[in-house]
């Protein structure tokens, strides 16, 4: 099993319509992502608007969560500060998190020598198990797979990878050299059904927050070795995919529209998102309508 579960999702922030962080709403959201087939969430991640949360409002919300759910809840504590992000690593551990989210550093783009500077500094600040987030288009770096290695045989809490690099090739030879207790988490709703065949555990998503229970019956399909039916569930899948971000509506704004409409109340993004685009709502109900469809065909 998967440290964290096999459906983990990358949750989003709820706030109010003043703009105000919305704690009573994030702690319903995570109980109904909990009921709704998620073994694990991620708070203050991308999808979370961490960048635009303050230090005080992010611990609050990892408070909030983490007392709201009795799943495990991972921390998105890194930053593109070194110090800083070893202080909300501290807070957060402090606060009963169940493990550590850590991005590569963005906009200054360091070496790979200070990628991995910054990674081992996070992991020594914490016992807590560590998940390295590599998502070159929104950092600008590429962990490379030396460091990845490096770090998942050296440092004893590196656990897993969250794997939005988007190549399967490269990840296929991370996974051929790693430690065996070393797990590897699609960051790429659209590449989890790839990375299962080359040792991925799991998904950390954004989809997932309105089908869990899909991508449950995708990992049940490949687990028994029924890989016609986990493409058959991926394909059920694809929608989502295509809707969760794009140029026009990136991630979250997507999933908000889509939590908004199934009654969750989550607000909107705040600036530098913003506002839904136009039609985006009409699309979120289509996408659900189809899906659940789908799911009843297939049922």
């Amino acid at each position: 099993m998967a440290r964290f579960g096999r459906v983990v999702t990358a949750m989003v922030t709820p706030f109010h319509p003043d703009g105000s962080l919305n704690l009573d709403g994030a702690r319903t959201l995570a109980k109904w992502l909990q009921d709704n087939g998620n073994d694990g969430l991620v708070i203050a991640g991308t999808t979370g608007e961490s960048p635009v949360l303050t230090d005080d409002e992010r611990l609050s919300l990892f408070e909030a969560v983490i007392g709201a759910v009795t799943i495990p809840v991972i921390a998105g504590t890194g930053t593109n500060d070194t110090a800083h992000s070893i202080h909300l690593t501290k807070e957060a551990t402090a606060l009963g998190a169940a493990g550590i989210l850590a991005v590569t550093p963005y906009y200054n783009r360091p070496s790979q020598a200070g990628i991995e500077a910054h990674m081992r500094a996070i992991a020594g600040a914490t016992k807590l198990p560590v998940v390295v987030y590599d998502i070159p288009v929104r950092t600008g770096r590429k962990i490379s797979t030396p460091v990845l290695l490096r770090l998942a045989r050296e440092v004893s809490n590196v656990v897993a990878v969250k794997d939005a690099a988007g190549s399967p090739s490269e990840s296929a030879v991370l996974m051929s050299q790693a430690p065996a207790h070393f797990e590897l988490y699609s960051g790429d709703d659209n590449l989890t059904l790839p990375f299962l065949s080359i040792g991925g555990c799991g998904v950390i998503g954004v989809a997932t927050h309105w089908s869990a229970t899909d991508h449950q019956e995708l990992f049940d399909c490949w687990e028994r070795g029924d890989v016609v039916g986990a493409r058959r569930v991926n394909a059920r899948l694809l929608e989502s995919f295509a809707y969760e971000t794009g140029d026009d509506n990136p991630n979250p704004l997507p999933s908000k529209v889509m939590m908004n409409l199934l009654g969750l109340n989550v607000g909107e993004a705040r600036l530098p998102m913003g506002p839904p685009p136009a039609g985006l709502a009409e699309r979120a109900q289509k996408v659900l309508d189809n899906l659940r469809a789908a799911r009843s065909a297939a049922h």
